[in-house]
């Protein structure tokens, strides 16, 4: 687990945590939303557009294949993070909701009435919204697999959807953004593929603190995005086993995914580029890969033991705070702390707790479906520790929630 010393050294690769907010320090605990970025991500990105860069994959001239080559070299890099058996198997896109909207709208053409997709109660809107419209679209029908009483999926419920014989895609998240639930991958993809469902991972949450081996965990398609992990805005990944890529069509067209163009038809390149239509983000690849490269540099093991420490600081202080209620006791959970407390709105609790320097999420988190249909509690503050956050952080974020809420009570 990475120590004090550790800690220190790293929050000097974020200088953004180095500022005051209302004339305190800055304690940044909304990273389920969006990383900060280290310095060497910032700099990969100005030292491409300050000597590399031009489009890609069009040109002979050396700038074109100086970008070509660091797209090329940032796919190897995602794949080798990722344990894809192939760069054939990454997708650019602009991030997790595009690539599951990407994932849908290919998907919708196999979909008949008489399909099922399921997707857990656990979901992201992102996760869930797409399967939803592709089902309107298509009259195929829409099922949510539920939760149990501790908010882990309950895998009986899905054994029991999955043995009708006609689901055909689970989309289901590694690690919920409200819970915090990490979800048994393998075993749920196993389970599926068991009946012929493939299996759709979210796995937004989990790319940071959780070490995903695609091919250990047999997963059919993963999508996340670079924001989530140290990297920039507007990239993301889609991995798809070959042979299921290779199955779909493109449904977004222009130039670079296509081979041959005529009046007449259309031929298209082979994957990964035939998803990947016009100029792609090659810049926001680039800094992924450079991000992907300072998060090993850094450990992942060592990320993932010491996040799972502060996140279990941050439960066991929220339970010693009067009135407040923690959402969910899952049999392990990443990434965050969702909570509320009786009689308070949470935006008031988050923007006080603002006025103290500490950023803590509150709302619904994209997730209204878990809040308003499982757990019946529409809006809740969440707090959400990465591995640049000190023990001290959270004590103080602790401390400032338990005196807001205090504080709330007596002039409400």
């Amino acid at each position: 687990m990475l120590d004090d010393k550790a800690v220190r050294a790293i929050r000097e690769d974020f200088p953004i945590l180095d500022q005051q907010l209302h004339g305190k320090p800055l304690v940044y605990l909304d990273n389920a939303a969006t990383t900060q970025v280290p310095r060497c991500v910032v700099e990969e990105i100005a030292r491409h557009y300050a000597t590399d860069n031009a489009n890609v994959h069009r040109s002979v001239h050396t700038l074109s294949s100086r970008s070509t080559k660091g797209l090329e070299n940032a796919r190897e890099t995602v794949r080798r993070y990722i344990g894809a058996a192939s760069t054939r198997e990454i997708v650019f896109t602009s991030g997790t909701t595009a690539s599951i909207n990407l994932l849908a709208s290919m998907w919708a053409a196999r979909l008949r009435p008489g399909d099922v997709v399921a997707v857990s109660a656990l979901e992201h809107h992102s996760s869930l919204v797409p399967w939803q419209q592709a089902c309107a679209r298509t009259g195929a029908s829409f099922e949510v697999v539920p939760l149990d009483a501790k908010g882990d999926v309950d895998l009986a419920a899905l054994e029991k959807l999955l043995a009708r014989g006609n689901v055909s895609l689970l989309s289901i998240a590694h690690a919920s953004n409200v819970l915090g639930t990490v979800s048994p991958i393998k075993e749920i993809c196993n389970l599926c593929h068991r009946y012929g469902t493939v299996v759709s991972v979210d796995a937004a949450q989990s790319t940071r603190h959780e070490t995903i081996d695609v091919c250990e965990l047999d997963c059919d398609f993963v999508s996340f995005s670079g924001h989530k992990m140290c990297g920039p805005t507007g990239i993301g990944v889609l991995y798809g086993k070959a042979e299921l890529l290779e199955s779909l069509g493109p449904v977004m067209f222009g130039g670079e995914m296509v081979d041959k163009v005529r009046f007449g038809e259309s031929t298209f390149e082979d994957i990964p580029i035939r998803f990947e239509p016009g100029t792609p983000n090659y810049v926001g690849a680039i800094a992924l890969a450079r991000a992907i490269d300072y998060l090993e540099d850094v450990g992942r093991e060592s990320i993932s033991v010491y996040e799972h420490f502060l996140v279990g600081e941050v439960e066991k202080g929220l339970k010693e705070i009067e009135g407040v209620r923690i959402l969910g006791a899952p049999v392990m959970r990443a990434g965050c702390v969702s909570f509320s407390a009786e009689g308070l709105h949470p935006f008031d609790i988050a923007s006080f707790v603002d006025k103290k320097g500490v950023a803590i999420r509150s709302g619904n988190q994209c997730a209204q479906p878990l809040l308003n249909e499982v757990y019946d509690d529409g809006s809740i503050c969440r707090i959400s520790p990465a591995f640049y956050n000190t023990q001290g952080e959270i004590e103080e974020c602790l401390a400032i929630v338990d005196e807001v809420i205090g504080f709330l009570r007596r002039i409400g």
